[in-house]
């Protein structure tokens, strides 16, 4: 696992929580840190959209969906909250602001 890769992790809240995906920021000994991945843009507001990075090459991440990096969110989990491999682990990725 590598900084700037997409994985599958599973991210809680409250009571609950399910499966994301997430871009890999940093593997360390306090957990991962990551940025989770959205496909929800048009029903944001312009504050939030203004966080969100598009995926240029979303089918070729492995994504189902535009998406977008929310780096509204930084998150933490633990190494055992990511699943075991990611959509495509080939591709790197760099986020574009899309225009609002």
């Amino acid at each position: 696992m590598h900084p700037f890769e997409i994985y599958i992790a599973f991210l809680s809240w409250g009571d609950g929580g399910k499966d994301r995906p997430v871009l890999i920021l940093r593997c360390g000994n306090d957990g991962i840190l990551v940025y989770p991945i959205t496909t929800q843009y048009e029903s944001k507001s312009e504050t939030i959209k203004y966080k969100l990075f598009e995926i240029k090459d979303w089918e070729l991440s492995g994504l189902h969906k535009v998406s977008y990096i929310d780096t509204g969110e930084l998150a933490r989990v633990s190494v055992y909250a990511i699943n075991t491999h990611s959509p495509n682990r080939q591709t790197y990725y760099q986020g574009q602001r899309k225009a609002a």
